[in-house]
């Protein structure tokens, strides 16, 4: 999402080098790119001016210590008001009530219905058993979605097919809720396609109805300011306590994460990052303000790591390096573990460096399709004896799964490398950074 405010600032930055210290013109000449950068990224423009001047007044206030260049003192005061443009702190959810209660509201098409889904999976996890209530009662086949959604991720879902009274399925839910133990309950309504009295009318008398602890407006980050205006909207009828930010995996340029908080003082909660229903993360300003300036965002990419890849099947794998049996029966289940993590593209991002270098490069979601069919393509001798495939096992698995020959020698190749690589950094071969561990490591 970010790539091109990314350049920018970089770009922005290359002003200040070579210069000895900070001055109104050198730090003015910089602040004019990055408040370009900021508008062509559809930030709201008074909050782009606001922004501005304020690193400029912070830029011009502090002494450049002599161990400091002028330019890394002026990317960490944008990394500190980046921060706090966006809200300083990542939002937890208050759930307080018995059952605790969420609304969701935005507009058709914002993605209500699917986050929904993502936050009943969410509060599952943490030991609450939710229950889905459906009151869009105009958009045709809602219900029927809402059930899908809710069946994909294990939660029940209280729907009244064919009744047009929101606030009377609102209450019936709830009182479903309460009586048969759930812990939690989220209230999906209707959207529209553009803000009017009707559907401010419906969602606020759903809201009196059912009292939530939580209400989350769900916003398309591609509408860029338009997101902005519509927060606005909302928040002057609802109060709404948080937002929810979908399609950040898309292209949008990131104007709406950038101003939301500073135009309506409600901060981003969560993030949609894909499809999937576990692709819901925690909003954290400070990583995403990392991001911006190019630094990755490792901490979110290990946490993405620790919910996706099962800890005993790290140390079975961890084992079999060390013993040098790794195979390609174990080389798949790390792809599909992978997989599991959401978008390549988005995980690649997080890696401090790799922003700048993906550039213009379209990294293919299914990049791994091909390598799972030719290793599917194999028989199980094969896949534990990677050294057993001849030419003409190559040219069999080749047709087998509509690959070349090259392709499954390129394979092969690339795995016998990783695995020497891989079974250096388990036998402890590599020098290891400071905190990390290979996967089932206790020390």
């Amino acid at each position: 999402m970010f790539e091109n405010l990314q350049e920018r600032f970089e770009r922005a930055f290359k002003v200040l080098k070579g210069h000895g210290s900070i001055t109104e013109v050198n730090v003015g000449d910089t602040l004019k790119e990055v408040r370009k950068a900021l508008l062509d990224a559809d930030v709201d423009f008074k909050t782009a001016k606001n922004f501005v001047k304020t690193v400029k007044e912070q830029a011009l206030g502090r002494e450049v210590l002599t161990s400091i260049q002028p330019g890394q003192l002026l990317i960490k005061i944008t990394h500190e008001e980046l921060t706090k443009l966006m809200g300083q702190a990542a939002a937890p959810l208050e759930l307080k009530g018995k059952p605790s209660t969420i609304l969701l509201a935005g507009l058709q098409g914002a993605g209500k219905t699917t986050h929904a889904g993502k936050l009943a999976a969410r509060i599952a996890k943490s030991g609450r058993k939710p229950l889905l209530v459906a009151c869009d009662v105009h958009r045709p086949a809602a219900v029927d979605q809402l059930h899908v959604v809710g069946e994909s991720v294990g939660a029940d879902v209280y729907s009244e097919p064919g009744v047009k009274d929101a606030v009377g399925i609102a209450q019936r839910g709830m009182a479903k809720a309460k009586a048969e133990g759930y812990g939690a309950v989220i209230v999906d309504t209707a959207g529209r396609l553009a803000i009017d009295e009707v559907l401010m009318d419906e969602i606020s008398a759903v809201r009196d109805a059912v009292r939530p602890d939580e209400i989350l407006f769900v916003v398309d980050a591609m509408t860029g300011q338009d997101a902005v205006q519509t927060a606005k909207a909302f928040n002057d009828r609802l109060d709404f306590s948080g937002v929810i930010l979908t399609k950040l995996d898309g292209d949008a340029r990131g104007g709406a994460a950038l101003s939301i908080y500073s135009v309506v003082g409600k901060p981003i909660k969560f993030v949609g990052t894909g499809e999937k229903m576990d692709a819901l993360d925690v909003f954290h300003p400070e990583r995403m303000a990392d991001r911006i300036l190019g630094k990755g965002d490792v901490v979110s990419l290990v946490e993405r790591a620790q919910q996706a890849i099962d800890e005993k099947e790290a140390q079975r794998l961890e084992a079999k390096l060390r013993k040098n049996t790794f195979d390609l029966d174990d080389f798949l289940a790390q792809i599909q573990q992978i997989k599991k993590m959401g978008n390549v593209k988005d995980l690649l991002g997080m890696v401090p460096g790799m922003g700048k270098a993906l550039k213009g490069i379209d990294v293919d979601d299914n990049a791994f399709v091909g390598i799972e069919s030719i290793i599917q393509s194999m028989t199980p001798a094969e896949r534990a004896e990677p050294n057993l495939i001849n030419g003409s096992r190559r040219s069999r698995i080749a047709k087998g799964c509509g690959r070349s020959v090259e392709d499954v020698n390129k394979l092969l190749k690339q795995f016998e490398d990783m695995k020497k690589v891989m079974g250096m950094m388990a036998r402890g071969g590599m020098p290891r950074v400071p905190g990390m561990r290979m996967p089932g490591r206790t020390r």
